[in-house]
């Protein structure tokens, strides 16, 4: 009787939770327009757009989408990629970006993190931020569209059929 006791007070004392504390930001101010959304690559190797391109001015500041750890800031096939590892397993990656973060270093959600770069492949605008989001060991990434993961993505639940 005791313990059922301490797991009532426990629960009646924990902090309230919500939905949009693990959720991500935009990583460019202001939102910018979606110029290419996400094709997941159907089996991973496969083609497919591994992200959503977002119209940007050359020179924007790039923000982390969410804390975590960056764990790649440099050249990847000849351009300026950034990477972080979240809480969970999740990766986020952006692309052109010139890095002002280094590997290991720890940045919060809004944390400026790079300076995007012109010459985006395929980008209708001035410049392109291409945001990809990972989830999983790389034996086993899968690939996630970052737009359903921001904080202001509506949850919707199906019912459950009786």
């Amino acid at each position: 009787m005791r313990w059922l006791m301490l797991i009532v007070v426990a629960l009646t004392l924990a902090a309230p939770s919500h939905a949009d504390a693990g959720r991500l930001d935009w990583p460019l101010r202001p939102r910018p327009a979606v110029v290419r959304v996400f094709d997941a690559p159907s089996p991973n190797w496969q083609r497919g757009h591994r992200g959503v391109d977002l119209a940007a001015a050359p020179g924007a500041t790039v923000y982390a989408a969410g804390t975590g750890t960056v764990v790649f800031a440099g050249e990847l096939a000849g351009r300026p990629l950034l990477s972080i590892a979240h809480p969970g397993g999740l990766r986020t990656s952006y692309e052109p970006v010139r890095a002002i973060v280094r590997p290991g270093q720890i940045v919060a959600k809004g944390t400026a993190v790079g300076v995007l770069d012109a010459g985006h492949a395929g980008c209708p605008a001035a410049a392109c931020l291409h945001w990809g989001a990972m989830w999983g060991p790389a034996a086993r990434t899968d690939y996630l569209d970052p737009l359903g993961l921001l904080a202001g993505t509506a949850i919707r639940l199906k019912p459950v059929a009786g």
